[in-house]
């Protein structure tokens, strides 16, 4: 549960109540047509405007109405967590962007992959997309280095743009211990979520929380996620109902948490000087790490637009609709969705923060204008 000193009214933090309203009744509506439970938050100056959730979740084998401390699978936008946490590596002087991933993970040296930057690996351009990594092996380190001997690359790295679905954020997961001799679960702790004030956002779901976690149920006929799933199947989705999956936390779309952390969490980092908790990473460091890296020729081949793309999250640029952040968002918000829907954003500009999670899957264009309309009608409420 967020704490209740990061809760406030509307009003307090220049929200309109009724608008959002508007937000919560839009939620409630896509339950009512099918989703089984949802949850959604908008947050600015350092705090959340309440939580709502709407439906019905099973949780442990029982199943009831979803509750504000329900927990969910976040999927992808599991990268942009993680992605934040190499940001305060970086910030601490423990990486450098330019480095050489072979020459920090020496598993990772051969078959052309030598030359592979660690930037290169954030933005998604190091041409091993499809670098497989069995759900068998995720909860052992070994087992994990000795299939990362074997990765090959599928293009030039650089060339091109090509959604690392779950291969670049192991290598990110890797990076860390190497650096700084944690497991990567305790280090994302350690240095960002608890500093945020968000404890109860888990890269790695330990097992005394299962209970609270919403099984994923397929609304209609099983479909793959867009967004360059496609080493996976429509099964994979549903690895994330095991304990042993969640208790793994894979660094590229293993995380659990309630829409309220999501909303919390990218609070801390556009408003800092606003945050009731400790911003963990300096503006600086935060101004560098959403800075657009990629090309033009780096381009999304779902929407045919370039990715925009800065470290391990997505910038909304002169496209702030089509890349997930509403008809209002700024050209420089920034955050990270998830398979099924998962909203996870901020703005710098206007302050605002959105997070919106849900244990439904249904079919994709169903997810896209769904996470137009939320986020659009979260940045109606600003005043």
């Amino acid at each position: 549960m967020i704490d209740r000193q990061f809760i406030a009214k509307p009003s307090e933090i220049g929200l309109d109540e009724g608008r959002l309203q508007r937000l919560y009744d839009f939620v409630e509506g896509e339950v009512r047509a099918g989703l089984p439970s949802a949850q959604v938050a908008v947050g600015r100056r350092g705090r959340l405007a309440g939580v709502r959730t709407f439906g019905t979740a099973t949780r442990g084998g029982l199943t009831g109405p979803a509750t504000d401390d329900t927990l969910y699978c976040i999927y992808s936008s599991t990268k942009g967590i993680v992605g934040v946490a190499v940001w305060g590596l970086i910030e601490d002087g423990g990486l450098r962007i330019e480095e050489r991933v072979a020459d920090i993970i020496p598993e990772f040296a051969g078959k052309e992959k030598d030359g592979i930057t660690v930037e290169q690996v954030m933005l998604h351009i190091g041409g091993f997309p499809y670098a497989p990594m069995h759900p068998d092996l995720w909860e052992s380190r070994e087992k994990r280095l000795e299939r990362i001997k074997y990765w090959r690359i599928t293009w030039q790295p650089g060339s091109r743009f090509e959604y690392h679905a779950t291969a670049a954020h192991w290598i990110l997961a890797e990076l860390i211990t190497r650096r700084t001799g944690l497991d990567f679960r305790d280090y994302v702790r350690r240095r960002i979520t608890e500093p945020m004030g968000v404890p109860e956002l888990f890269v790695g779901l330990p097992d005394e929380f299962h209970a609270r976690a919403a099984d994923v149920e397929y609304v209609g006929d099983p479909v793959a996620p867009e967004g360059g799933w496609k080493e996976t199947n429509p099964d994979t989705v549903l690895h994330f109902n095991l304990p042993s999956q969640r208790r793994a936390g894979a660094p590229g779309a293993g995380a659990f948490a309630g829409a309220g952390e999501l909303a919390l969490f990218y609070q801390r980092l556009v408003s800092v000087n606003e945050s009731g908790a400790h911003a963990p990473l300096r503006p600086e460091t935060i101004e560098m790490a959403t800075t657009v890296r990629t090309k033009d020729h780096h381009v999304d081949e779902l929407s045919g637009l370039p990715v925009n793309r800065a470290l391990a999250v997505v910038v909304a640029g002169d496209h702030p609709l089509e890349r997930g952040f509403g008809a209002h968002g700024s050209s420089r918000a920034f955050g990270h969705g998830g398979a099924g829907g998962q909203i996870a954003w901020g703005d710098p500009e206007t302050g605002l923060s959105v997070g919106f999670v849900t244990n439904g899957f249904v079919d994709n264009e169903r997810i896209r204008d769904r996470g137009r309309a939320i986020s659009t009608l979260a940045a109606e409420a600003l005043v």
